[in-house]
């Protein structure tokens, strides 16, 4: 098949890419669910919205996880990247205040000369809209497979930004580089060995307003 070759691979929706992982988190649930796994990080009971205007990053690895929560667990795709530049960089997260109603919280970066830069970046989504270039993709490696020689971070471990359990052998896709343009993303974690916000705005609002 062409998706497979090796170069650069473009795709309209990465969503379609996100569709094998996630179903895998079938078989993850099976094992949390006899005690196989441990999921080691829980996550708040809200969802966050993202975009950027572009995303390149060096060393990214894909695979599926299931998050943790008070209200249940929760299937995602991980992306990992070694480092990470990004552009207009929005985040958003409504809160439900009681009697005074919705509060939204945004934070917005990297709008001017200076990008927003990430190392050992790692995002928890169940929904990721853009259109990608990877270079150099591998589709279908083992996840224990991932992060050889330090080409990508590999799933994430406990106490290194790890919190969704997997499970050892499952499916994962990993390239030597990526480039997205037009992010738009909802995700229940993010977490980096590094995050330099350039230009950071957070603004706090009554009523919804969010990144998209």
């Amino acid at each position: 098949m062409e998706s497979l070759a090796r170069g650069g691979t473009r795709w309209k929706r990465f969503a379609v890419v996100m569709v094998p992982s996630v179903a895998a988190t079938a078989a993850i649930g099976v094992a949390i669910a006899q005690g196989a796994l441990a999921a080691s990080f829980s996550v708040s009971g809200q969802q966050f919205k993202v975009t950027a205007k572009t995303l390149d990053g060096d060393g990214f690895v894909q695979y599926g996880a299931l998050d943790k929560g008070k209200n249940g667990q929760h299937p995602v795709a991980v992306v990992g990247m070694n480092s990470a530049e990004i552009t207009n960089l929005c985040q958003s997260v409504v809160v439900p205040v009681p009697v005074f109603g919705d509060v939204t919280m945004q934070l917005k970066a990297g709008g001017g000369k200076d990008k927003v830069l990430a190392k050992k970046l790692y995002i928890d989504a169940d929904d990721l809209q853009t259109n990608a270039t990877f270079t150099n993709v591998d589709i279908g490696v083992s996840v224990d497979d991932t992060g050889a020689g330090g080409k990508t971070p590999g799933p994430a471990k406990p106490g290194e930004g790890g919190r969704g359990a997997y499970l050892p052998g499952s499916f994962a896709q990993q390239a030597d580089k990526v480039h997205f343009e037009d992010v738009k993303q909802r995700a229940w974690a993010t977490t980096a060995g590094t995050f330099k916000l350039s230009g950071l705005h957070m603004n706090v609002s009554r009523g919804k307003n969010e990144c998209y």
